[in-house]
């Protein structure tokens, strides 16, 4: 099937008589015979559930819909993106362990690694994404576990080179996490690139209604882990929390990762993705392809038209030829790269605040990435406790504006935006 269709059909497929849609299995906890049933599912020796917080038929018809769309071979959701992130890294990695991630990233994912899990002994070292060889070779320390990026930044819309990450971390025997969040299998697909495992917050373009919180993780099968045995000695040793079970040799290349972090990490974490969400995601994800379409395609005149706008300093969207991720996004995402621009207006912060006052249909709002246009002056509202010199100094200019361009009539979008520009 190809992509639009595995948007529709993939994950879930109703035997006679059974429901078209996917059905909602409201319950916490499922019926068994006998305890030698239940027993063999707690021994992972049999395929169903006992417990929602590990699993549920309604987040695994969801999870294999998206493994399906990335070209995975298993996936889990969570309750958000910010638990997808997490879970990627603590499943491989533990105190004492390194990570070289992008420094250029989401806000969130970065306090994160930066704070959060330094915090639990795991030490992270962050490169410029267009770092020189040199450089990112310095990076690696021989308790290296993994290497983290985004397929596009959020917000600085750094576009990723993928396949230059893969292959040196491959060289030093560690997986590439990719997150793919604001591209989306649509239009990126990076184990394609080498990358190894894939995350995403299914809150932005997969829901895309603004409607419920998710993550996902999506593990290609194609790390081996027992050829990097002593590395990943979670994945290749026996678990003594989970009856001894050696994942990477009961589940394969193509299994252990989820399993473990599902048996593990699921079980211990609880950051489980409600049924009902699940729903409501797979909704979103219907409709995935065409509204990724649209996107891409009002970004693209919107960022066209801010490009020639007197009133604009500077525009960042790398659908734009004279963009410096360009040739990149043309390598990585031929057919569109995201909804989302970046641009500053003329006067600083103040003529940004008042062109902010002015907007109808565009909506102020934090999100980004679903089917309304909203838009963030982070200077004046996120990051308002900043001077312009705070600003500056952390990457974000007192400036920038971040635009999510919806699927409305674009035409409405743009004279929108034309006309609370006039007002600066």
């Amino acid at each position: 099937m190809k992509k639009e269709t595995k948007c529709i059909h993939s994950g879930y497929q109703p035997k006679n008589g059974e429901s078209r849609m996917i059905p909602i299995i409201q319950s916490t906890t499922f019926k068994y015979d006998t305890s030698e049933d239940m027993g063999k599912l707690f021994d992972l020796e049999a395929e169903g559930y006992f417990y929602t917080r590990l699993q549920n038929p309604t987040t695994d018809y969801v999870a294999k819909k998206i493994a399906d769309l990335e070209g995975g071979t298993a996936a889990m959701l969570t309750s958000s993106g910010q638990a997808a992130n997490f879970f990627s890294i603590f499943n491989i990695a533990q105190a004492g362990d390194h990570v070289v991630a992008s420094s250029s990233i989401y806000g969130g994912s970065f306090n994160l690694f930066n704070v959060t899990m330094r915090k639990m002994g795991i030490e992270f070292t962050f490169v410029d994404p267009d770092c020189s060889d040199e450089e990112l070779e310095k990076a690696f320390k021989p308790n290296t576990k993994a290497v983290f990026g985004e397929t596009i930044a959020n917000p600085a819309l750094i576009v990723f080179d993928i396949e230059r990450f893969a292959n040196v971390a491959h060289k030093h025997g560690v997986p590439l996490i990719v997150d793919n969040t604001f591209a989306t299998p649509i239009n990126c697909r990076p184990f394609e690139w080498g990358a190894d495992i894939v995350t995403h917050s299914t809150t932005k373009y997969l829901d895309g209604h603004d409607a419920t919180v998710g993550g996902c993780i999506v593990d290609s099968g194609k790390f081996d882990w027992m050829a990097h045995k002593n590395k990943f000695p979670g994945l290749t040793t026996p678990d003594e929390s989970y009856h001894g079970i050696t994942y990477a040799t009961k589940f394969g290349k193509e299994g252990a990762f989820i399993t473990k972090a599902t048996a593990q990490l699921m079980r211990d974490f609880g950051a489980t993705a409600a049924p009902m969400n699940a729903y409501l995601l797979n909704l979103g994800i219907e409709s995935l392809a065409v509204r990724v379409e649209r996107h891409c395609q009002n970004a693209q005149k919107v960022a066209e038209f801010l490009e020639k706008n007197d009133k604009v300093a500077w525009v960042n969207y790398p659908g734009l030829k004279g963009n410096k991720y360009y040739e990149r996004a043309q390598k990585y995402m031929p057919n569109g790269t995201c909804g989302v621009i970046s641009f500053g207006i003329k006067g600083g912060r103040k003529k940004a605040e008042e062109f902010m006052k002015h907007l109808n249909v565009v909506m102020i709002a934090t999100h980004v990435a679903d089917a309304r246009t909203c838009i963030l002056h982070p200077a004046s509202s996120t990051h308002r406790q900043l001077t312009d010199e705070e600003l500056i100094k952390g990457g974000v200019a007192p400036d920038l504006v971040r635009l999510s361009v919806g699927i409305e009539n674009v035409e409405d979008i743009i004279e929108d935006v034309k006309g609370a520009l006039s007002y600066v």
